[in-house]
């Protein structure tokens, strides 16, 4: 009978574990031209803001913190993405007010989001 058991158990974690859905992970963030592209490996829930000329987007997802820079129109711009309660935090600031405007796509398997700036 505790055999039976055992393996109804085994079997019932199994199942859970095929039918748990992936955890979203941000997997890779470049620098482009007048932006940056977030590669994620399923599409996250996303909310973005344009804060006192700082761009701000909260993903529903997971993954490490990261920062660097990258130039807009010759002039340094600096970005970090940091964990939240909520989930990850991209932030993008600069010495001058900026906007951004973003828009996702699935790409080759995976998710790609294309941050634009301009001053």
């Amino acid at each position: 009978m505790l055999s039976l058991a055992i393996v109804g158990l085994m079997v019932g974690l199994m199942i859970g574990r095929l039918t748990t859905p992936d955890e979203r992970e941000l997997q890779q963030v470049e620098v482009v031209q007048d932006g940056l592209e977030l590669w994620f490996n399923e599409e996250p829930q996303l909310h973005g803001e344009n804060v006192e000329g700082t761009v701000a987007l909260l993903f529903q997802a997971q993954g490490k913190a990261r920062q660097g820079q990258l130039s807009l129109q010759g002039k340094p711009v600096s970005w970090r993405v940091q964990n939240s309660k909520e989930g990850l935090l991209l932030t993008v600031v600069a010495a001058r007010p900026l906007h951004g405007e973003w828009a996702g796509a699935e790409d080759a398997g995976r998710w790609r989001l294309q941050v634009k700036l301009h001053e």
